[in-house]
């Protein structure tokens, strides 16, 4: 991949179709953006693509194999592997319910009789499990034949989950992912992988060594093309180390929240702690169709820090996700914070882009969720009108929006950032965190024989950016 700002969209978010976001690229952000994570783009009957039914079509209603090809010409694109389930309407499941023993497709799926002792978890174990629910992680689906089983599913009715003990799943990994390489596809991002690894008596999520051995079975057949995968995952930080640590690139779901503390407070301890240690070969976020994770910073931040984060962010008017993995008489905490970045910082343009601008200094590959490359705020209308939280910031751009949007000053300001951060040559391999006061933070990058240095005030949220050329100096709004 090359070590340029990765745009996050879904295919009819920045334009209604995957034509017009090729053309709002083209014609706006070219310069800006190098690659583009297209959310998922397939047949889908739930969680805004999540819930694919096949990987090798695109819905009709974003257009073609053809758009997708047209966009890889001038951009690196990353496409997502739900690697942990299929919908409930694809055509593997739907013969699983037609069939049932007879079935193929039999042992794909995860069945509570065959899984549990019994057929049926403990309250014990069903409190062991990391899970998005707050009860066993299971629908009960009607075959055909007049009976009744419990077919695990992690997340919504449409998602079940798939067992990667069965050949006949492998089959179906190998033919999709080899599909997605020869169309187009220079990163594969593993959606919930963690949780694709199932064993009695443990938490079913990401179990070792069983976990390392199903990312290495999945990097084998990507090897085939040498396409890397990013393997999405919030944990503690530490399970992101370890995951570095084996070779793979990572995200840097700690950054969000961590930055969120640093404006609010002023004081840049802990963002500097986390710079100190965290992997290189990653991806940097401060946005994504996700909400913000706070799992992610679990003893970067204490409890007390974290807790005054969330409250900010509802005062901005920031909704939450809850985590239903804690242990028995303990109450859910906030897993994610639905809320725009924009709307996290008050809508204030100076902090708006000063966080950018740390962003596109810190280590790794930085990706901008398209609203964040709007400098969008929160979307109450949509939120309401669907009943749905995560709406708050998944607002869906037509052609028109975007040319009005691109006029603001504070996206022209962005789009001088980004094309720092993608032209300069600076940015490549050295990071240097130099020993300031906790109010300020200064940060050089070397390399190519270039050097660019950010000094930023967070109290008076003042910034430049001085290169050695002078070609891309920046003094801050």
């Amino acid at each position: 991949m090359n070590n340029k700002i990765m745009l996050i969209t879904y295919a009819d978010s920045f334009g209604k179709n995957l034509k017009e976001l090729k053309e709002m690229l083209d014609k706006y952000f070219s310069r800006e953006i190098g690659a583009v994570h297209i959310l998922p783009f397939f047949p889908s009957t739930g969680d805004r693509g999540f819930a694919p039914t096949t990987y090798e079509e695109v819905d009709p209603a974003f257009g073609t194999w053809d758009d997708i090809h047209a966009l890889s010409e001038h951009y690196e694109l990353m496409f997502d592997f739900m690697i942990n389930h299929l919908s409930r309407q694809s055509a593997e499941f739907r013969d699983f319910v037609e069939k049932h023993d007879k079935s193929q497709y039999k042992d794909m799926f995860i069945r509570f009789s065959e899984f549990w002792p019994g057929g049926e978890p403990s309250p014990e174990d069903v409190a062991m499990l990391n899970k998005r629910k707050n009860h066993a992680p299971c629908e009960d689906i009607a075959f055909h034949d007049g009976t009744h089983e419990k077919i695990w599913c992690t997340f919504s009715e449409e998602q079940m989950d798939l067992n990667m003990e069965s050949p006949v799943t492998w089959e179906f990994i190998q033919r999709s992912l080899r599909f997605l390489m020869n169309n187009g596809g220079s990163l594969i991002r593993l959606d919930a992988f963690a949780f694709a690894t199932k064993k009695y008596k443990t938490s079913c999520f990401f179990i070792e060594p069983e976990m390392w051995e199903l990312m290495e079975r999945v990097q084998r057949i990507l090897d085939e093309k040498q396409i890397p995968m990013l393997p999405e995952i919030h944990d503690h930080y530490k399970v992101q180390m370890k995951i570095a640590e084996k070779g793979y690139a990572v995200y840097d779901f700690a950054l969000p929240v961590l930055l969120l503390h640093t404006l609010y407070t002023g004081s840049a301890k802990r963002l500097k702690q986390w710079f100190d240690i965290c992997p290189r070969n990653q991806y940097t976020t401060l946005d994504t169709h996700d909400g913000i994770g706070t799992v992610d910073v679990e003893d970067l931040l204490t409890s007390e820090e974290l807790e005054q984060v969330i409250k900010t962010t509802e005062m901005f008017g920031a909704n939450f996700k809850m985590d239903f993995s804690a242990k028995a008489n303990e109450k859910p905490v906030v897993y994610q914070i639905n809320c725009t970045y924009y709307s996290a910082l008050d809508c204030k343009d100076d902090a708006y882009l000063l966080a950018r601008a740390i962003q596109f200094f810190a280590p790794g590959i930085p990706q901008i969720y398209y609203m964040g490359l709007l400098a969008g705020a929160n979307d109450y209308e949509l939120m309401n009108k669907t009943d749905f939280p995560r709406n708050i910031s998944r607002h869906n751009y037509t052609v028109s929006e975007v040319e009005k949007e691109v006029q603001k000053p504070v996206v022209k300001e962005l789009c001088r950032l980004m094309r720092i951060r993608n032209e300069y040559k600076a940015f490549d391999n050295a990071f240097i965190l130099e020993d300031t006061e906790d109010s300020r933070l200064r940060i050089i990058r070397e390399s190519n024989g270039c050097r660019a240095v950010l000094d930023a005030d967070l109290k008076t949220m003042k910034f430049n950016i001085s290169c050695d050329d002078n070609s891309y100096d920046y003094v801050s709004m």
